[in-house]
């Protein structure tokens, strides 16, 4: 079985889907319902990665439950720029950028979740199909959330 490199696949993806949420927060702080859907969202990651790690005990992984985002003193000079900028043309197509990479990191994610359900379903791994059907909903409302924001945002960016 291979379910062990999916577990972990996902949790490397979970991770970075935590760095790029609370960096996009960063960069966004004037724009409140990023700022804090952004983290909101990154606190389901951060979950995740916390339950892959616990799981990937019953595979023979030793994965970190902690997410390893590491916003260091980067995140503090982030929000400051972002509140010097306010709502310029220039942050609203960094926001469009944002919310692109942001999509395609949440769907690589969805499609991680999807793999590994698969896999545990063929494998009659009851508990890590729980843990696939339990996740795989809040990541795909972060691939929808940010595919919603880029519908409401790019008219208002790109026609100005």
């Amino acid at each position: 079985m291979k379910l062990d490199m999916a577990i972990e696949e996902l949790h490397r993806s979970e991770n970075h889907l935590v760095t790029v949420l609370m960096s996009m927060s960063d960069r966004h702080k004037t724009d409140h319902e990023v700022f804090y859907v952004c983290r909101d969202m990154a606190k389901w990651s951060r979950q995740h990665v916390a339950d892959l790690a616990a799981i990937g005990h019953d595979f023979g992984l030793d994965l970190d439950p902690e997410a390893s985002e590491d916003p260091g003193p980067l995140a503090a000079v982030r929000q400051r720029a972002s509140e010097l900028m306010g709502r310029r043309s220039a942050p609203g197509l960094l926001l469009l950028a944002d919310l692109r990479h942001l999509y395609r990191e949440a769907a690589g994610t969805s499609v991680d979740w999807e793999l590994l359900a698969q896999g545990a379903q063929g494998a009659k791994e009851k508990e890590l199909l729980d843990l696939a059907e339990r996740c795989h909903p809040q990541s795909l409302r972060q691939t929808r959330w940010a595919n919603s924001h880029l519908k409401v945002t790019s008219p208002q960016v790109l026609a100005s």
